[in-house]
């Protein structure tokens, strides 16, 4: 299937806590076994385990694409070392006060979206480590694209209130299908109850069989099933 619900610690907001590209994915070092084992095979890549500052908010501190990982200076050397060597891929450190890169950068392989007023710094960062155009924009007016959808090389699905202006803004930049959609019977924000990549999606254990659908119409999954 390329659509799985889940839970970890008897949460649904499974995307806080899980992060992935088309490569790989990162998850929390206390995820039970079983659990990781079903997130793999959904997503179609290995999962490796790791923490962020210590943390295991993954999704939310994280953001990257198949070629690298960007990290908030609170990780730990010991963190970043145990992601380039076990994952392989770069590693890039951004230095600024915030830290909530997952919400702040919507990516995937070819293009960025960041909020506008971004640290210079920070844009400059996501174009040079994951080789990939960016550009400034909002999602249902707010200017914290990462949280307010979830992208793949595929499609693109974003928070209810997305206006048109914005779903036509965002198909032009991505050059992908996007649509609308809630999450965990009803919640806007996206990236938080899921994780996806152009092989699967995996999404909190309290979104319906409707929002399931709608997901898996957005992200390209239709008809692709293993």
């Amino acid at each position: 299937m390329p659509i799985s619900r889940f839970s970890l610690y008897g949460n649904p907001n499974i995307g806080a806590f899980t992060f992935a590209t088309d490569k790989f994915a990162l998850i929390p070092p206390d995820m039970p076994p079983g659990t990781a084992e079903d997130l793999s095979s959904t997503l179609g890549v290995p999962a490796y385990r790791t923490t962020v500052g210590g943390s295991v908010l993954l999704g939310i501190f994280l953001t990257g694409n198949s070629r690298g990982v960007i990290v908030p200076n609170s990780t730990t050397e010991e963190e970043i070392s145990l992601i380039e060597r076990e994952v392989r891929v770069p590693v890039a450190i951004y230095s600024g006060k915030k830290n909530a890169l997952g919400n702040m950068i919507l990516v995937n392989d070819r293009v960025a979206m960041v909020g506008p007023g971004i640290d210079p710094d920070l844009k400059a960062l996501v174009a040079k480590h994951l080789d990939v155009k960016v550009h400034e924009g909002r999602i249902a007016t707010l200017s914290m694209p990462g949280v307010c959808a979830v992208i793949n090389n595929r499609g693109v699905v974003a928070h209810p209130l997305t206006s048109e202006e914005e779903m036509a803004t965002l198909g032009e930049l991505f050059n992908i299908p996007v649509d609308v959609s809630t999450i965990n019977c009803g919640f806007p924000y996206l990236r938080v109850g899921m994780t996806a990549n152009s092989h699967g999606a995996v999404v909190g254990e309290e979104t319906t069989g409707p929002e399931m659908a709608r997901i898996e119409s957005s992200l390209g999954f239709m008809g692709d099933r293993r």
